[in-house]
C-alpha cells in the first residue's frame, strides 16, 4: 500500500520511524455529469479571475483570504517551517482506557507502518505495551496543513491510528431528544429485549452494500442493452404512523424468527389492553381487605344456610367436620336406643352442626 505521510512516533525518549497508510477506502459509486441533449461530459476549467486563462494544476497554490478580500499566499515550505513538534511526528501524550474515547470523535482511520529494519525492535515494543495495558495512546500530528488529534490501538499485529475530532468540534445535542415526559412500560421493555435477543449477534463480514450492488447490476445490464425499468420499487417505505407499539413489537419479533428459520409457532399480537375510568381501583390497605373479606364471608352464610350437609364435606379436611358426620350416622343408627341416651347424642350433634356452620364458611372466604 502506497504512504501518504512519512514521520515518527515519539514515545517518550524513543522514536520510531513510521509511514502513514490509509486504512479505508471508498467504494461508492461516482458518476459523472453530462449534457441530457447529446450525453457530453461536462467539465469544470480552473480559471484565474484576473487574465481569464485556464491555470494547470502544477501553478496552482495556496493562499489565506482575510476580511477585506485581499489574498495572503501560503507556500508549503512556509508550513513546513512552523515551530510545532508535530510537524514530522506523531507525538504520544497519554494512555487512556478505550472506553473513555466517544465514538463521536472518530474521524479517518490509518495504519502505522515501520519504515526500515531499525523501527522494527521499538515498533513491535509499543504495539506490545498497549497489548498489555488494554489501553490506547492519545497523539498530536500535523497532516495536510493542520495539525491534529489522533488515537493509537492494536489492530492484529499493526499498530492503527484514527484521526480524532478536538473536543470543541463535538457539537452539543441540544433540542435533538423528543420533548416532554414519555413513559415506557415494563411489558414494551420486556418485547423490546425480546427483540434484540432474537435478532442477535451478526458477522461485520457478512454486512454488504446492496445499494451499491443493484447499482452495478443496473449499469451492466444498461451497457448490455437488457436493462427493464420498473414503474416503481419492490420495497415498502420505513416508518409510517405507530398505531400499537406493542402489537408492532410481537410482529417484529415474530418475523425475526421467522427470517432465523426457528420452529415454533408465530408470536399472537395482542393489543394494548387499556383499563377504563370505571374500573374498580384497587384495594390499598389493611382495613378495605378485611372489610371485604368480611363482607364475602357474610354473604357465604347466608347462600350456605340450607345445605349443611354439603358445608360439613366441603370441610372435609378439618377434623371437626369430619366427627360432626360421624356422630350424625351413630345418632341415626341408634334410635332404639333409651330415650336418655338419644336425646344425649341429639343435642350434642345439634352443637356440632351449629359450629359446623360458622366454621365452614369462614374457611371458604380465607381459601
Amino acid at each position: 500500500m502506497r504512504s501518504i505521510w512519512n514521520g515518527a512516533i515519539s514515545f517518550g525518549l524513543v522514536s520510531i520511524p513510521i509511514k502513514l497508510v490509509n486504512a479505508t477506502e471508498s467504494h461508492s459509486i461516482s458518476f459523472r455529469q453530462i449534457h441530457l441533449s447529446d450525453g457530453g461530459r461536462i467539465r469544470y476549467r480552473k480559471v484565474c479571475e484576473l487574465d481569464g486563462e485556464e491555470v494547470a494544476t502544477a501553478e496552482i497554490g495556496k493562499g489565506y483570504e482575510e476580511a477585506d478580500g485581499s489574498i495572503i499566499p501560503i507556500t508549503d515550505e512556509d508550513l513546513a517551517r512552523l515551530p510545532i513538534a508535530t510537524a514530522k511526528t506523531i507525538e504520544i501524550v497519554s494512555f487512556v482506557p478505550a472506553d473513555e474515547i466517544d465514538p463521536l470523535q472518530m474521524d479517518a482511520a490509518y495504519y502505522l507502518a515501520a519504515n526500515g529494519p531499525t523501527a522494527a525492535k521499538p515498533y513491535t515494543l509499543l504495539r506490545e505495551a498497549l497489548k498489555r495495558s488494554r489501553k490506547v495512546a492519545i497523539a498530536k500530528y500535523a497532516l495536510r496543513g493542520r495539525e491534529r488529534l489522533g488515537m493509537l490501538r492494536v489492530v492484529d499485529d499493526v499498530i492503527a491510528m484514527h484521526g480524532l475530532l478536538w473536543p470543541d468540534e463535538i457539537r452539543v445535542p441540544e433540542g435533538v431528544a423528543p420533548e416532554g415526559k414519555v413513559s415506557v412500560r415494563d411489558a414494551e421493555l420486556d418485547l423490546a429485549d425480546a427483540l434484540m435477543a432474537t435478532l442477535g449477534e451478526v458477522e461485520m463480514d457478512s454486512l454488504t452494500d446492496e445499494y451499491r450492488e443493484a447499482v452495478e447490476a443496473m449499469v451492466s445490464a444498461k451497457a448490455e442493452g437488457a436493462f427493464e425499468p420498473r414503474a416503481e420499487a419492490d420495497v415498502e417505505p420505513a416508518g409510517g404512523k405507530v398505531i400499537d407499539l406493542m402489537a408492532a413489537l410481537e410482529k417484529s419479533v415474530s418475523a425475526a424468527k421467522a427470517s432465523r428459520g426457528e420452529a415454533g409457532p408465530e408470536a399472537e399480537v395482542t393489543p394494548i389492553r387499556r383499563k377504563s375510568a370505571a374500573a374498580a381501583p384497587k384495594a390499598v390497605g389493611g382495613k378495605k381487605s378485611t372489610a371485604a373479606t368480611k363482607k364475602t364471608a357474610a354473604s357465604g352464610t347466608k347462600k350456605t344456610a340450607s345445605a349443611k350437609s354439603t358445608s360439613a364435606k366441603s370441610t372435609a379436611g378439618g377434623s371437626t367436620a369430619t366427627k360432626s358426620t360421624a356422630t350424625k350416622s351413630a345418632a341415626t343408627k341408634s334410635t332404639a336406643k333409651s330415650a336418655s341416651k338419644s336425646a344425649s347424642k341429639a343435642a350434642s350433634a345439634k352443637k356440632t352442626a351449629a359450629a359446623t356452620k360458622k366454621a365452614a364458611p369462614r374457611k371458604r372466604a380465607s381459601a
